[in-house]
């Protein structure tokens, strides 16, 4: 698993996405995997840089692996921080039914990372939460 540990600070997301760009250029994947795999890994960046260690600022650490055979492959993200423990797949799914002024604010970015993804974990281990999304994907689908 490639690692980039990086200050979890909102001016580093350029570098988060080339590590995730460079690591995702090295596999046959189609761009709608890649579309949503950035806007999931840019939606859990985006929290532990605003939630994690309010008001300071602390370290993150993004993992990589693509792993499978020739036509099936999956992607393996892991987010680490070492922030105020907090399992965001605790949190209630929003009601996606209800108006925008009926609903209340927050909860649709990791909501959306949960119906994305093939896969999402949480833990506490070490002093450190840990989030791991995964992607399924045919290499050979366009």
């Amino acid at each position: 698993m490639k690692e980039l540990k990086v200050e979890a600070t909102i001016e580093n997301l350029a570098k988060v996405f080339t590590f995730l760009q460079d690591s995702l250029d090295k596999c046959e994947m189609p761009s709608k995997v890649k579309r949503q795999i950035k806007l999931c890994v840019e939606e859990i960046y985006m929290n532990i840089t605003h939630y994690a260690y309010n008001p300071d600022v602390g370290p993150a650490k993004i993992g990589v692996d693509v792993v499978g055979d020739e036509s099936q492959s999956k992607v393996i993200i892991s987010f680490a921080d070492e922030g105020k423990p907090y399992d965001p797949l605790q949190r209630e799914d929003p009601d996606i039914e209800l108006g925008l002024d009926d609903r209340p604010i927050g909860g649709l970015g990791i909501y959306l990372v949960k119906t994305t993804m093939d896969n999402v974990e949480y833990e506490h281990k070490d002093g450190q939460n840990v989030l791991t999304i995964e992607k399924d994907f045919e290499k050979n689908s366009g």
